[in-house]
């Protein structure tokens, strides 16, 4: 039985609507599982459950394992309580209730990918988004806003941004919905509610009415500001349902026996109280790129070998970088270092818009096609890669290089239909003979072993294009045993005797695969962005910031830094916010790494 705070028991004792508040590791919810463990035997009726909601996948993973490991609660208990995504709830909704905010009774998601790709005509009207107007910015959103709504409406096709405005309108529209929802769920916990976008806690608002609402939330974590947090929410909050109040500030079992979380409120409010924190350390490197990344590798191996030696199951290590860039230049780093050092195996939480395109490339080379139009099928794909691989800033030579190869294609049929040769300088020659190879692939019959074959024949073949597409795909690892791609393959393999299906298979894996809720917490070194890393817990932390580069001892430029460009201006309340997120983020130790000759602003009073 976890021995209960003060404070904790409280918040289990207390009723109608809550607001819990604490710090990373403070306890929030370990105690709203044993809060849920009490209305469970106490509060439900017949066919009712708790429902626990949070942001992120990993989060609901670690619930779901504190949940199954609390011998305190019974299994009966256990089964009442129900955790999952906003998104994957707001989908259920949807799925069963969209027809009555116009969406067609059929539904589909639309991927992230694949939302790039149908919204890459309209973005690419326009320049750069750090280069537009606030006028450009306003009308290039609402452009893409009605093609968004469009889809939905006209082709069934539903994005995540959606999801959220379009429940709230339907259970402020509808009481009977509303009732069904808040019968069913008569308590909701709100994990991380400091984060809720407006469309979000306009649905919150309409739960709240009928439904006991237990929000967790820690003030000093709301990093997402620009997604449409609200610093105003958890007074908007207890304006709404008068909850009672808990603080957990000074309650600390995530990394107990250290210093890790005083210094992390120690970066927050700017003010160092102590000369050395235990389970903090702070190293310094050599700005350019060679020593910069020894020094990483360095410290990675020793974190390593830490972790294992001390035989901890699962352990976890965690390498947090600024940017989106320098998470893929690291992985590459680790994945090919340098001298006699083996490759470090690896996770890189990269974007995946460009991944999951590759993918669908590879599974359509599995399906190995031998139809007449089985080529343009590969180059319409090539070409959607081109559009989708940059998110939502597709650059002016991806498109370009898609309408290029859209050409060629025109081109290329002529001369086959008229029984020409094909061009000898065409842009597609290279694609087609790596297409033909491709095809000539004796398959096994372990998807495994295929998708790695296949996989090779991109790298290695003479299509630059397509080598891009193997760098890619290489970010996915979703052929592990048990995962549903692995499975649908390998059951296509067993009805068909080939890969028929493969593509269809893949494209549906991403969507179970965003929806998944039964995954392990990750283990192993992980390489993600800051940002990444909210809601996450590792055994230990290495932050790895970029260095500057000067020209005649004068700083030039200064990329990758926590605090951009590493200068001080004004309280810098969202870099501290940040920063302060990814020090707590470990159990054991948060090791950070920074330039010698321009130390990270935010440490330069710690480091004396």
């Amino acid at each position: 039985m976890v021995d209960l705070t003060k404070g904790q028991k409280e918040i289990i004792q207390a009723g109608g609507h809550q607001l819990v508040t604490g710090g990373p590791g403070s306890g929030k919810t370990t105690v709203s599982i044993l809060k849920s463990a009490k209305i469970a035997r106490e509060g439900l009726g017949l066919g009712q459950r708790i429902l626990f909601l949070s942001f992120a996948r990993a989060t609901v993973s670690r619930v779901l394992e504190a949940i199954d490991e609390e011998n305190a609660i019974t299994r009966e208990e256990k089964q009442r309580i129900e955790v999952d995504t906003y998104h994957s709830f707001f989908w259920r909704i949807l799925k069963t209730h969209g027809y009555l905010v116009g969406f067609p009774r059929r539904l589909a998601i639309l991927t992230p990918p694949n939302e790039v790709i149908a919204l890459s005509a309209v973005r690419s009207g326009y320049k750069p988004a750090s280069k537009l107007t606030d006028k450009e910015k306003v009308e290039k959103r609402a452009r893409e806003g009605v093609e968004r709504t469009r889809l939905a409406i006209e082709e069934g096709k539903v994005c995540f941004d959606l999801f959220a405005d379009r429940v709230a309108i339907l259970l402020h529209g509808s009481n009977r919905v509303r009732s069904l929802i808040s019968t069913t769920y008569p308590y909701i916990i709100l994990d991380e509610f400091q984060d809720t976008t407006a469309d979000q806690w306009r649905v919150v608002q309409a739960l709240g009415g009928s439904s006991t609402l237990i929000a967790l939330a820690d003030p000093e974590q709301r990093i997402f500001d620009f997604i449409g947090a609200d610093p105003e929410r958890l007074n908007q909050f207890q304006a709404a349902f008068a909850p009672s109040v808990h603080d957990l500030a000074d309650d600390n079992h995530r990394s107990t026996g250290t210093d890790i979380a005083l210094f992390g409120n120690d970066i927050l409010r700017g003010k160092f109280r102590q000369n050395e924190y235990r389970g903090i350390g702070v190293e310094v490197f050599e700005s350019n790129p060679n020593q910069a990344y020894a020094s990483l590798v360095g410290l990675v191996l020793q974190a390593r070998r830490r972790l294992i030696e001390g035989g901890r199951r699962d352990w976890s290590l965690a390498i947090l970088v600024p940017t989106k860039r320098m998470t893929r230049l690291v992985s590459d780093v680790l994945r090919e270092p340098f001298g006699s050092v083996p490759p470090i195996s690896h996770t890189a939480a990269v974007d995946m818009e460009g991944p999951i395109l590759a993918a669908e490339i590879v599974a359509f080379l599995l399906q190995q096609g031998t139809h007449s139009g089985c080529f343009d099928e590969l180059i319409e794909l090539l070409c959607s890669y081109f559009h989708g691989r940059g998110g939502a800033s597709p650059t002016k030579g991806d498109i370009s290089e898609a309408s290029r190869y859209r050409a060629a294609l025109a081109k290329w049929n002529e001369c086959v239909a008229a029984v020409r040769p094909t061009p000898g300088n065409s842009v597609l020659k290279n694609t087609f003979a790596v297409h033909q190879a491709s095809a000539a692939l004796v398959m096994t019959g372990d998807p495994d072993v295929d998708w790695v074959a296949l996989r090779a024949i991109l790298d290695t073949g003479v299509c630059s294009r397509l080598n891009d597409v193997a760098r890619e795909v290489r970010n996915l690892r979703l052929l592990e045993r048990g995962t549903q791609l692995r499975q649908g393959l390998a059951q296509d393999w067993r009805d068909t005797g080939g890969y028929r299906n493969a593509l269809t298979i893949t494209r549906e894996s991403f969507v179970q695969e965003h929806f998944a809720m039964a995954r392990k917490p990750e283990s192993g070194v992980i390489v993600m962005n800051m940002h990444k890393a909210k809601g996450k817990q590792f055994d230990e932390v290495i932050i790895f910031e970029g260095w500057p580069k000067r020209v005649r001892r004068e700083i030039v430029a200064n990329p990758d830094r926590i605090v951009t460009g590493n200068v001080k201006d004004g309280p810098m309340a969202q870099a501290r916010q940040n920063f302060r997120v990814s020090i707590t983020r470990a159990k054991l130790r948060t090791t950070i790494l920074t330039p010698r000759d321009d130390i990270c602003v935010l440490l330069k009073s710690e480091l004396r």
